[in-house]
Formats: C-alpha cells, structure tokens, sequence
C-alpha cells in the first residue's frame, strides 16, 4: 500500500479518451474510458468524485480508479458538476447538475462508444461527497441508476454538519444549517430519501479521519428499517482514500463490489434474486 494515501489525489493517469458535455454550463462535462480487452459488453461505470463538493478538486484525481476499471474492462464515465466556491455552485445546481448529467449518460455513451457500453443506465461509483450525490440520484431519480456502489460516502448530512465536516463544507453545499434550510436538508441528505429500489454496496474504512464511520452506519440502519437493499461493509484498516487507489490493498474489495452489482443485474435480468456481497452487514 502508499506509504503516503494522498498521494492518489495527485497521482497521474492516462488521460480520457474523450470528453463531451451534458449541458452549457462549463462543468458540465463526462470524461469517458473505452473498456480494455475482449471481454462481455458491461454497463457504464459513472464515477462521481469526492473533495466535499468543492471547487478545489476537479474530476481528475479520479484518474487512476477510472483508468484502472477501464483496463478491468468497464466502459467508464467520469462526471463533472458546479461546486461550491463556482460561481452558481453548491444548492441547488451541485445535485441538479448530477442528476442531469446520470440521467444523459446511457445516450452520450451510446454515441460515443458505439458497441462498447450495454445498454441501460450506469452503476453510480460514489467516493466521499461523491457518495452523497450518488445516493442522492439514486433517490430521486431511480430510472437513472442500475446500482450504487459508495465508498466512504458523506452519507448523513445532519450529523456531517453537526461535526463540521472540513470546516464548513455542508453550509456551504447547503447554505446554512438543518435548522435553517430544513426542506433543503429533507431534500439533499440520503437518510431523509432513502433509494428503496436501487440495490446499494457502501464500503467504509474504519480508520476514516475524513469521512467518520459513524455516517454511513447511521444510514445504513435507516436503510435497512426501510426495506432498502443496501449492503455496509466496513473494513477495519482502510483509512479515506484507499479506496479509490487501485495500488492499496482494499481495491480488491472495491473490484468485488462492483462485480457484485453487475451480478445483481444480470440475476435480476434472468429471474433470479439479487444477491449479497459476502462481507455484507
């Protein structure tokens, strides 16, 4: 593993082999991967990155997961949106841009990967604020998603505001506090609009400083009292960012979980029941 697990963020990376746009705005871009090898045609990989929905990070240090899924043989997507500190940034275009560009995706691919994607709409891969959008797509847009696979994923923004999150990064996605914008809060959090459909892997590090445990158990509890098909599986080594750098020694993991959705669907597609990850809770 790194030595230094960071060291991802900045890490380079193939670049895309292109990029098209799902609205006007100039963050409204989809850097898309053509899957690597021979192998069967798969669902589109919509990587939906982290770095508490700022405008200090950009899609690009999703770079090496994105580069490594393709060479795994995904087609992969990996998709931009306003952020806070950009200008109409934070509530409500952060989580309107996503929800657009999800649900634009299975055309934009089918154009520009012919013959390389199935058909159907993406898995969601959600890191971090990353994981909070995808569960929020996967909430209020069902139809738009396949399956959620979200790793360390800022899961509960109550208690994300309550302990103030790097410094402050809730307020500002939401402009304020619960108490002040609470049809925003009902709106944007994923313990308030749980995706009862959407069959839903979330891994978690136990030694997580950025993203505390503690979020996405407490979701994970409202989603199962719910009757929602989510999966929590907590790994007792891994801190914030091994889990999106293919060289730590959970990628593994990470792999198994997206298979694991892929399954789901071809179970689903056959008749068969959908499955669970084996490490589940």
């Amino acid at each position: 593993m790194p030595s230094d697990p960071r060291a991802v963020l900045t890490r380079p990376a193939p670049p895309p082999d292109l990029t098209v746009r799902y609205g006007d705005q100039p963050e409204q871009l989809v850097d898309l991967r053509r899957p690597v090898g021979d192998g069967p045609v798969r669902p589109l990989v919509a990587v939906l990155h982290g770095g508490f929905w700022r405008a200090g990070y950009d899609r690009t240090h999703t770079g090496p997961l994105a580069a490594a899924l393709a060479d795994l043989g995904w087609p992969v997507a990996q998709l931009e949106y306003r952020r806070t500190g950009q200008p109409d940034g934070g509530w409500p275009n952060t989580l309107s841009d996503v929800r657009a560009g999800v649900t634009a995706l299975p055309g934009l691919a089918a154009r520009a990967l012919p013959g390389q994607v199935a058909e159907g709409p993406p898995v969601l891969l959600g890191h971090s604020a990353g994981g909070q959008l995808a569960l929020h797509v996967a909430a209020h847009a069902p139809q738009a998603v396949a399956g959620v696979l979200a790793l360390a994923p800022v899961a509960d923004l109550v208690e994300a505001y309550r302990r103030d999150l790097d410094s402050g990064a809730v307020a500002a996605l939401l402009g304020g506090g619960p108490t002040e914008h609470p049809q925003r809060y009902a709106a944007a959090d994923p313990r308030s609009s749980v995706p009862l459909r959407t069959r839903t892997v979330i891994l978690h590090g136990m030694q997580d400083r950025q993203v505390p445990i503690a979020l996405s158990r407490s979701y994970a509890a409202t989603a199962r009292a719910a009757g929602a098909p989510v999966t929590l599986v907590e790994l007792p080594e891994c801190e914030h960012f091994g889990l999106i750098d293919p060289l730590s020694a959970v990628w593994p993991q990470v792999r198994a979980a997206l298979q694991s959705l892929l399954e789901d669907q071809d179970s689903l597609t056959q008749g068969r029941p959908p499955g669970r990850t084996p490490e589940g809770r």
